[in-house]
């Protein structure tokens, strides 16, 4: 069983590790450089963790447009920061802009990563989720079999899957 409780004042002095960690990045990188964006893309999570959604997104963002122009199109980067990107629509209630992240996600994953890697399992899942946010069942339940089917091959017998 993993510990959930974090000691007080945990994310916020992580946040400011994060902060300096991207300063750090910013100052030895050049603009534009992959590694700042997963420090953006870090430090996002965290303010989402945080509940500070309004702060997340234009990091988020920014990660986004660093990695689309840094990467060759189709990089599984690039799905990552679109899911996280849809995945703060979603927590803040943007449904419909959420959706289309998480497919070009999903599609990016599927032509990049080999038939039932574990990411296109979570990309699967996570479109499942919005779905079911939606009152899609119809359109959730077979993305969330899809998930599960490949997270049943992809892990070992031992390892039990929770449902």
């Amino acid at each position: 069983m993993r510990a959930s409780i974090k000691p007080k004042g945990f994310l916020a002095r992580l946040s400011r590790c994060t902060v300096k960690a991207l300063e750090t990045f910013q100052q030895a990188l050049p603009p534009g450089h992959p590694d700042i964006a997963t420090s953006l893309n870090n430090l996002a999570g965290l303010y989402k963790a945080q509940g500070r959604l309004g702060e997340a997104e234009p990091l988020y963002r920014e990660a986004m447009e660093i990695r689309q122009q840094a990467l060759p199109p189709g990089h599984p980067d690039i799905a990552t920061s679109l899911s996280n990107l849809a995945s703060l629509y979603q927590a803040q209630g943007r449904l419909g802009e959420a959706e289309p992240l998480y497919r070009q996600a999903l599609e990016i994953y599927q032509k990049a990563l080999p038939p039932g890697h574990p990411d296109i399992a979570t990309s699967l899942n996570n479109l499942a989720r919005l779905y079911q946010a939606q009152g899609f069942l119809d359109k959730a339940e077979p993305l969330y079999r899809q998930a599960l089917e490949i997270r049943q091959q992809a892990l070992p017998p031992a390892i039990p899957i929770s449902q």
